[in-house]
């Protein structure tokens, strides 16, 4: 199952849906989400967030918590809910204080 663990200005991304062998659209629908959105803020600004992917482990850290950064870590997030609510078994959000 993937986990994404999200706190205040903290995102953790792991895990791994084993939603199919070798055609996992899970795994591939968080994967698009997730970089997709890193991708889009750094192109507003770069030292908006601190993004690091250990192969095991993606953590996006929003810094500056400006309007765009915010707007997009939240459409992220809702994004990730939706997929959640179509594969229950597959990933799971988890708030965290």
């Amino acid at each position: 199952m993937i986990l994404v663990r999200v706190s205040d200005n903290l995102i953790k991304i792991s895990g791994h849906a084993n939603y199919s062998d070798g055609n996992d659209i899970v795994c591939a629908s968080v994967s698009s989400i997730m970089y997709t959105t890193v991708n889009a803020i750094m192109s507003f600004d770069k030292d908006a967030i601190i993004y690091e992917d250990n192969n095991d482990v993606v953590t996006i850290k929003n810094i500056k918590k400006d309007e765009i950064t915010n707007k997009l870590i939240d459409n992220m997030i809702n994004l990730f809910d939706n997929l959640k609510n179509d594969y229950p078994k597959n990933i799971n959000i988890i708030e965290e204080d």
